[in-house]
């Protein structure tokens, strides 16, 4: 399958490679398929390309691959939801935000993590209330 986005021009990918939004990206409910994008094997970030809307990606980053206190309860629903079966199945991304003027101020969305089933390509944006997580953590602290 190929797909011309805005960011990254024409991609290939095969068709099981799409994620279902099962509960959507806050802000975007009427988008419900994305992709992750890796466009550099040497970056921690990764793109979550919607296949609906060839101008919308978000940069994403595992919490998991940096050094942060982060941890995740699911609640029935969502497991229900995204069908989650076996945890090691699950992944956890987060939405950045990356200033194009400095870099350095980029922040993460640590209150409203996206989870993914990889066993059955099922996705979905919770958000943690009452976790005191915070929706732009700096990803770097300041120096």
């Amino acid at each position: 399958m190929k797909f011309d986005t805005e960011k990254f021009g024409v991609i290939e990918f095969e068709q099981d490679r799409i994620f279902d939004f099962v509960l959507p990206i806050l802000g975007f409910d009427e988008l419900q398929k994305y992709i992750l994008l890796d466009p550099s094997k040497d970056s921690l970030f990764k793109w979550l390309q919607s296949v609906e809307d060839p101008t919308l990606a978000f940069p994403v980053i595992s919490v998991a691959a940096l050094d942060f206190d982060y941890s995740i309860d699911l609640n029935d629903d969502v497991v229900n939801n995204l069908e989650i079966t076996n945890t090691d199945s699950v992944l956890v991304m987060n939405i950045t935000s990356i200033p194009q003027d400095n870099p350095r101020g980029t922040t993460i969305n640590l209150l409203a993590p996206i989870i993914f089933n990889l066993d059955n390509q099922k996705a979905g944006q919770i958000v943690l209330s009452g976790s005191g997580y915070d929706i732009s953590y700096p990803m770097f602290k300041k120096s």
